[in-house]
Order: C-alpha cells, then sequence, then structure tokens
C-alpha cells in the first residue's frame, strides 16, 4: 500500500467530510507523520491534496464522462480516490498513468467494496489529457470558463458581470497557480543583504520581490522550521498583503488600529515601518487569532502592539476619535486569494454576500468613529466583488461627508494596480505575483 497516497486520501476525506481547511488538516497529518516522511513524500502529498482541492470541479466532470453511477451516489473515499487518480494521469506529468491508476485501484481494494476496485479500475484507464482539452471546446462562455478552471458558476457570473471574458479567464486562471513563497525582511532584526547572505550560506535559492522588502523563496518547505523564521528575521507574506500596510502610511510613534488584525501580517508590517515607535491596537473577535498577533509580535522583536479580543462592529465611546490612522481589512468572501485558499470556493455560496457586506458595512461605520479629524483610513478586502468594496465605499462617503478620498502615494505600488479611481483605489488582480485585493484610503476632514 502507497502510505504517501493514503495520507492524501485521509487528508482529502477529513477536508470534504468535516468541511475542514486543507492547510489545517494537511498540517495536522503531516505533524503526525514526520518522522516516517522525507521532503519528497510531503512534497507530493501536498501536491495531490491542493491539486485535487483546487481542481474538484474538473476532476468531477471527467468522472461524470466515464461514470454511470452519479457522483452522488459514489462513496466520499472512493470518489476522492478517483479524483485522486485522474489528478496525477491528467495534470502530474511525472507520474506514469500505470503508477496513479495502479495505486488508485489499490487504494479502493482497501477502502471499498469487492466491486470498487474495478470501477476505479474502469474509468482511470480511460482518462488521458484529451478529456480536459475537450472542455475548451464548450461554446457557452460561462460553462467552458467554470469547467477549465474549476471555478463555480455563480462566481464566474459574477466576474463577468465586472469584467470582459479575457479578464475573469486570468482571474480564474491565476487562482490555479500554485502561489510563490514570499516574505517580507525583518529591518528591525536584519539588514535585507544580510538575510541574503543567510539565505546563500543554507543554499536557499531566492530572487528579488517587486517590493523592496521583498524576496520569493524558491523550493522552501517547511520553512517554519528554518532557524532564520524562528530568529524572527523574516515573515511570510504576499506583496499585495505588504502593500496594503504601505498605503496607510503610518509614522513613528502615531496611534494605530488594526481592527481586524488577525494572524498579524499587516500590524507586524505596520509596526516595522514604525520602527517599533508608536502604538498599535490589534483586535480580533477570538482569543486564539488574537493569540497569533501576539506569537508573530514576539517573535519579530516587537512591543508596540497590544493585541485584544474586540468586536470592531460594537461602537465603544472609548475609542472615539482616538486614532491617527486606521485598517480595516474586513472579513470577506476572499475570491482573491483563492490560489493560497482553494477551499474557499467550494465552503462559499453567492447567497453569503449580503450577510458579509451587512458586517464589512458596520465595521467600517463604527471604526470610521474611532478616526481623529484629519487622520487617515484604510478599507481593504482579499476579494475582487465590487459590492464588497467600491459599493461598501461609495455608500459609506454618501452617509459620512466628514470623509474624501486620500491620494494614494508610491511607485511600488503602480506593478500590481489594475485601475486606479480618484488615486485612491487600487484593484490588484489575481495575478503570477500578487494575489488578488481591493484598497481604498479615505481621509477625515
Amino acid at each position: 500500500m502507497d502510505k504517501i497516497r493514503e495520507i492524501a486520501l485521509k487528508t482529502l476525506y477529513k477536508i470534504n467530510e468535516q468541511e475542514a481547511y486543507s492547510n489545517i488538516v494537511l498540517k495536522e497529518f503531516l505533524k503526525e507523520k514526520r518522522n516516517k516522511l522525507d521532503d519528497r513524500d510531503v512534497g507530493l502529498i501536498s501536491e495531490i491534496v491542493y491539486g485535487v482541492t483546487t481542481w474538484k470541479l474538473t476532476l468531477d466532470e471527467i468522472i461524470k464522462k466515464y461514470s454511470k453511477i452519479r457522483l452522488k451516489k459514489i462513496s466520499p473515499w472512493i470518489l476522492n480516490i478517483l479524483r485522486m487518480g485522474i489528478y496525477q494521469i491528467v495534470f502530474l506529468d511525472k507520474i506514469p498513468k500505470s503508477a496513479a491508476v495502479n495505486e488508485s485501484v489499490n487504494l479502493a481494494k482497501r477502502y471499498g467494496h469487492k466491486s470498487s476496485s474495478n470501477f476505479v479500475n474502469a474509468i482511470l484507464r480511460k482518462v488521458n489529457d484529451n478529456d480536459y482539452k475537450e472542455l475548451f471546446n464548450i461554446k457557452d462562455d460561462v460553462e467552458r470558463i467554470s469547467k477549465t478552471t474549476s471555478m463555480p458558476i455563480w462566481i464566474v457570473e459574477r466576474l463577468l458581470e465586472e469584467n470582459t471574458i479575457e479578464q475573469v479567464e486570468e482571474i480564474c486562471n491565476a487562482s490555479n497557480i500554485r502561489p510563490k513563497v514570499t516574505v517580507r525582511v525583518n529591518r528591525l532584526k536584519i539588514k535585507k543583504e544580510v538575510l541574503e547572505r543567510l539565505l546563500k550560506e543554507r543554499n536557499i535559492e531566492y530572487t528579488q520581490g517587486t517590493m523592496d522588502d521583498f524576496l520569493i523563496l524558491n523550493k522552501v518547505k517547511n520553512i517554519e522550521n528554518l532557524d532564520l523564521f524562528k530568529n524572527g528575521y523574516f515573515t511570510v507574506q504576499d506583496e499585495g498583503a505588504g502593500i496594503i500596510a504601505l498605503v496607510l502610511d503610518v509614522k513613528e510613534e502615531e496611534k494605530i488600529l488594526d481592527a481586524c488584525s488577525s494572524p498579524g501580517g499587516k500590524t507586524t508590517y505596520m509596526a516595522e515601518l514604525m520602527k517599533n515607535n508608536g502604538e498599535i491596537h490589534a483586535w480580533d473577535l477570538y482569543k486564539h487569532r488574537v493569540g497569533l498577533v501576539e506569537e508573530n509580535a514576539e517573535r519579530l522583536g516587537i512591543n508596540i502592539i497590544k493585541a485584544k479580543c474586540e468586536d470592531a462592529s460594537i461602537y465603544k465611546e472609548e475609542y472615539k476619535e482616538k486614532f491617527d490612522k486606521i485598517l480595516l481589512d474586513v472579513p470577506c468572501l476572499g475570491i482573491g486569494v483563492l490560489k493560497r485558499k482553494p477551499d474557499i470556493k467550494w465552503k462559499r455560496k453567492e447567497e453569503d454576500i449580503k450577510e458579509i457586506t451587512q458586517i464589512q458595512k458596520k465595521i467600517l461605520e463604527t471604526c470610521s468613529k474611532y478616526l481623529r479629524k484629519g487622520g487617515q483610513l484604510v478599507y481593504s478586502t482579499c476579494s475582487i466583488f465590487k459590492e464588497e468594496n467600491e459599493d461598501i465605499i461609495e455608500k459609506f462617503l454618501e452617509k459620512n461627508k466628514e470623509f474624501e478620498y486620500s491620494k494614494i502615494v508610491g511607485e511600488n505600488y503602480k506593478y500590481f494596480t489594475k485601475s486606479q479611481k480618484n488615486q485612491a483605489i487600487l484593484n490588484l488582480i489575481p495575478n503570477k505575483e500578487s494575489d488578488g485585493f481591493f484598497i481604498c484610503k479615505l481621509q477625515k476632514k
């Protein structure tokens, strides 16, 4: 029995049946088996788990082509074995088809009935590259994009309301790219050139990021176990997320509010930009998530962050006009970060938009009252629907005349910009370089 594929199968089963997040479940399984696995094993398990999770819709289309049994009638174990087998045959060139088929059949013998292995064998032997290529011949644009990029139809339809077909295809394709490992240099502890030298000494390949404080690490595994990470010399962060902290343009000795702060990537970046001099109040709804902010701050040698359990949607008089600047990286659907969190597209439903926008409006309305006169506020999401972004801002400005757009300055941002409305809004579309984000800067008159 191939233990590697068995671990991948058990991980996928737990993700689907318990609606758990792939990164958390995979981390648990790998931690449990770490002593018995080498880096190649870990790499293949991760590849299969993330690949099947990302391409689930497309894989199911291929299963439907060859199976006389409806998907809902197939055992969850056997369905995942089929998805794993097809993913390896269609998307992983390095794995021979015979190996993918044989290991899948062996798994089916253990996790199914007597006839299950014959069923799996019959389907997988028919599968080939053309099964995927044929999907590009679908005439209907929405159906074609959905099935070739493994994107739920409702997301494709929403994106087409706001973008051209070419743009939607680009966004959906970018959501399937394996994300780069991008790290932010912690200049409080180390100079960038010194960190680069230490990476070279450890034979870790890297390239320069688009922005000054960022590096892209290549072929690095178990990054949290690196001494350089443990010593707080860098933080793992997408450059798009880093831009959000830069846009707020924090200064030393200012009093800042990060109202939706966990796990603390943007919070700690602001502290580093402030040279650990000032005061940052970091809020989150849940105690364990507040703990993540505190852990990150401690590792990075930051002591100006005051992390606290607080509901950003409920007004408290004690915070009225208390802060010089406020960051609202509000809860959202997360459609801009699907390549990092592919589970999102299967968990989210179109009806979730109404609920999430109500929360976003409430947080913006409440926390805007905590900004002093002349202060600046950044509203951001890792989503790319106007309903969560521009629409929220426009309605807020109509109601709150004391606020206005504030011009975003800085050269780094131009590399990521899709559009720039009033020079106060950045739309970052998902691409090879960055995740998708909406960033808007406002000022209180």
